[in-house]
């Protein structure tokens, strides 16, 4: 039930003793399996090989190196399906960081499988009730973290990680787990060998790191290109794939008419100055707004990132062009790229220098202004160029100043909502989701700990779903080079300096770029890939969202208490509070839950 048939799957002769006992069902790519190919043939271990895909050549690693080893040697994105007919054992297995997703969950005496919730709901033994704690997880951080999914009794896959079940499992009984690839591992080994180089050293190591995992994922008999917004991390991805093409490379971006939105004047400047063949294309309301229906079908769980359209939006665009698109994802939280690494690096020293009384003061003063009024102040400031959630970002820097770690303060940060229980019926105590092994080894510096944060939860959990799902969609395939593992261990071994320093991040990735595209092209404020959602729920959206937001239509669902809801809804329409970042989660759960419950009428939505 893998969302797309391997390329390869081969069967050997009995010449090939241990291949042949073997079988693989396999989506995604190993990038390096032409050098993994070589060393088997250089150890002995290679059979006679009917073809050249990556599948078979690693199907053929397993047998000769074990799973776990030929998944160590492995440079790519995968979710898997492997039986052992002698062994008799049926093993799941998924990429280091999540790129391609693997749901599982005993259904009766059926073990299901597969990359999409559609598939595993399609099979006669699916009965699948709503999670009430999942639920509360999805309110508070916009999507379902691994490893539970929405539905109880099936869950997903953690990266890095290896499921087996053998065929003498009790029906019921959970896989065994164990995983190839820990994340903490890394850092904390990178924490006992850390680089001692100056920054000419980091950023030469970084750019021969880089533009060899952008070489890797350039590797394609299909026509390539790359998503482009204007940003840092897109930006490099592109110049290394120039600077290695022999042609024009195809670029892709998404104009909005909304000024303060609209990043494509920026990248198309960027492409003409490196010479890629681009491709913008401008993006009205109404156009944006009708991919909304489909956002249930392609996420499958609730999925609450507003950002989800424009990036289904970039991918449709580019795949009328070409078969696979490599992005800039993981560079933010590889090298500190968020607003809350490099603010709380300048300003973390000075609040741990104030009186906790006076904290509390500073943030009530902050909170007394509301954010429209911060909103308005910073638009003058900038001229009308500056997007609207500064105000929200005021409330964030008053969480900072409020709470009594860095910690509490991620939590806060990254949360839609703060007390989902209290809104979702049936739920229990929440399950610790943010308990070690999430929060990291015990000594890293505090924003450290909300990079390390990010790349364990936030990265697979919000971001890679957004791209791998909106890509899939439209049959195009996304390529991520900063999650090379290789990148990764390195960025992990430079010191916090060479990352974020001054109040400004991804120091080593500016660095680079620039040797590649002037300055006065990269240096503008961060902002994020986002539409005018705030806007959109009091105009064209406001019959639609009404639709789904009345207390009756809450209470039918018999999943949510409505009143806070409603309450929030309310204050968003009066413009009193810019409530699109919790309004827009329960948006998506409302329609979803509608979408599956017309679609899947043997599925029980209700716990």
């Amino acid at each position: 039930m893998i969302r797309r048939p391997p390329r390869s799957t081969p069967l050997y002769s009995s010449a090939a003793s241990d291949v042949y006992k073997r079988q693989l069902v396999f989506n995604g790519e190993i990038y390096n399996h032409h050098e993994i190919r070589s060393r088997l043939e250089s150890e002995g271990h290679a059979p006679v090989w009917s073809g050249h895909s990556d599948t078979e050549t690693l199907l053929a690693a397993i047998s000769a190196w074990g799973l776990s080893r030929a998944l160590q040697a492995a440079n790519g994105m995968f979710a898997l399906a492997l039986w052992d007919r002698r062994a008799r054992v049926l093993s799941l297995a998924c990429d280091r960081f999540g790129e391609k997703p693997l749901y599982y969950g005993w259904m009766g005496k059926t073990l299901l499988f597969g990359s999409e919730l559609k598939a595993l709901a399609r099979h006669k033994a699916w009965a699948a009730h709503i999670d009430p704690n999942a639920l509360s997880l999805y309110l508070q951080y916009s999507y379902v973290p691994a490893p539970f999914s929405i539905f109880r009794g099936v869950k997903k896959l953690t990266p890095g990680m290896i499921a087996a079940v053998s065929a003498e499992t009790a029906f019921g009984k959970e896989p065994d787990l164990h995983p190839y690839w820990v994340t903490r591992d890394v850092v904390e080994a990178a924490a006992r060998t850390p680089l001692k180089i100056d920054e000419l050293q980091a950023r030469e190591e970084f750019e021969r790191l880089f533009e060899n995992a952008v070489a890797l994922r350039m590797e394609a008999d299909v026509p390539l290109g790359a998503f482009l917004s204007g940003g840092f991390d897109s930006t490099a991805v592109v110049a290394m794939m120039q600077r290695q093409s022999r042609r024009p490379v195809r670029t892709f971006t998404i104009g909005f008419t909304e000024r303060a939105y609209n990043e494509a004047p920026f990248a198309k400047a960027i492409a003409a100055h490196l010479g890629t063949g681009h491709t913008e294309l401008f993006v009205s309301p109404r156009e944006a707004m009708d991919v909304i229906p489909r956002l249930s079908t392609i996420y499958d769980e609730p999925f609450g990132d507003s950002s989800q359209i424009p990036t289904f939006l970039v991918a449709q665009l580019a795949r009328q062009h070409v078969t696979v698109a490599l992005s800039g994802d993981g560079g933010d939280e590889l090298f500190g790229g968020y607003n809350r690494h490099f603010v709380s690096d300048r300003l973390l020293p000075v609040i741990a220098q104030l009186p906790q009384y006076f904290r509390r003061l500073l943030a009530q003063a902050i909170r007394s202004g509301g954010s429209k009024r911060w909103e308005r102040a910073y638009q003058l400031a900038t001229l009308g160029r500056g997007r609207m959630l500064i105000g929200d970002r005021t409330s964030k820097f008053a969480d900072l100043l409020s709470y009594p770690s860095p910690s509490d303060a991620y939590h806060q940060w990254v949360s839609a909502w703060t007390d989902p229980t209290s809104m979702v019926r049936h739920t229990e105590n929440r399950q610790a989701w943010s308990n070690p092994p999430y929060d990291g080894p015990s000594d890293l510096s505090p924003v450290e700990r909300m990079m390390y944060l990010d790349l364990v939860t936030y990265l697979p959990g919000d971001i890679l779903t957004k791209v791998d799902r909106a890509t899939m969609a439209v049959s195009l395939e996304g390529r991520v080079p900063f999650l090379d593992h290789r990148l990764v261990e390195f960025a992990w071994r430079l010191p916090l300096s060479h990352k974020v320093a001054g109040g400004v991040g991804k120091r080593i990735v500016r660095d680079m770029v620039y040797q590649h595209v002037p300055r006065h092209l990269m240096d503008r404020p961060k902002s994020g890939f986002g539409i005018p959602i705030d806007d959109w729920l009091r105009g064209p959206l406001r019959e639609w969202a009404e639709s789904l937001l009345s207390a009756d239509s809450i209470e039918s669902t018999g999943l949510l208490n409505s009143a806070k809801i409603t309450a929030c809804w309310a204050q968003h329409l009066s413009g009193g509070r810019n409530w699109q970042a919790r309004l827009w989660p329960v948006l998506m759960l409302l329609s979803w839950h509608r979408e599956w419950a017309q679609s899947l009428r043997h599925t029980t939505l209700a716990s």
